[in-house]
């Protein structure tokens, strides 16, 4: 009979790795992502170069629990909703807001990125006479035509290393079991049948005694 090859493990896990994350890329839901830029500008006699530092202060606070709940009330969503599917972003290069809006539908992740560009620039208008600062969307979210997450190609590739890595693991495991097994057999094999030196030295003296 023909034994079976010591590295069948590596193909088996990797075929299995590689099915499981395409498994997890057709179960789970697709998420699409959304941007809306607000730009910030100096009003009146305030210094352009100030406009740098409002815009990191702005970024900072477009994630506040106040700003979101304002957003949710002009998208009339239910409170709560887009609190974790919202990411704020700066350039130190550039006065600029980027708010990044995801969710499960490609329209409403623009409709929500919308919501809190216009309720960052709401909040900002209120304190614009102190501040000198006058925010401003310069960009709308549009809805994506494709998903961000997940790919199907990335959940593949980690599976099949997964499951590669697992099958190397067990590569290097079953070679001591079988060793040990075949060790473990000849032992078992001269106990059972009883063909060893001792017994063989036992034969030889009783031959001499009924001689």
């Amino acid at each position: 009979m023909r034994r079976v090859p010591v590295w069948w493990p590596l193909p088996l896990c990797l075929l299995l790795g590689g099915g499981a994350g395409a498994a997890y890329s057709e179960v789970t839901p697709p998420q699409y992502a959304a941007i809306s830029y607000v730009v910030v500008s100096p009003s009146g006699r305030a210094e352009a170069a100030g406009a740098l530092g409002y815009a990191q202060a702005y970024g900072k606070i477009a994630t506040d629990p106040m700003i979101l709940a304002d957003a949710e009330k002009r998208a009339n969503l239910r409170r709560g909703t887009i609190r974790d599917g919202i990411q704020a972003s700066t350039s130190p290069d550039a006065p600029m807001v980027q708010i990044t809006a995801t969710s499960s539908s490609a329209s409403q992740a623009a409709k929500n990125a919308d919501a809190v560009a216009k309720a960052l620039t709401h909040t900002a208008k209120t304190s614009v006479k102190r501040t000198g600062a006058r925010l401003t969307v310069l960009s709308e979210a549009v809805a994506p035509p494709t998903p961000v997450s997940p790919s199907r190609t990335v959940a593949v590739s980690v599976g099949a290393c997964a499951g590669g890595l697992l099958g190397g693991l067990v590569m290097l495991v079953l070679p001591r079991s079988r060793r040990r097994a075949a060790t473990a057999t000849p032992t078992a094999t001269g106990t059972g049948t009883g063909t060893g030196p001792e017994q063989a030295m036992s034969g030889a003296s009783g031959t001499e005694r009924e001689r």
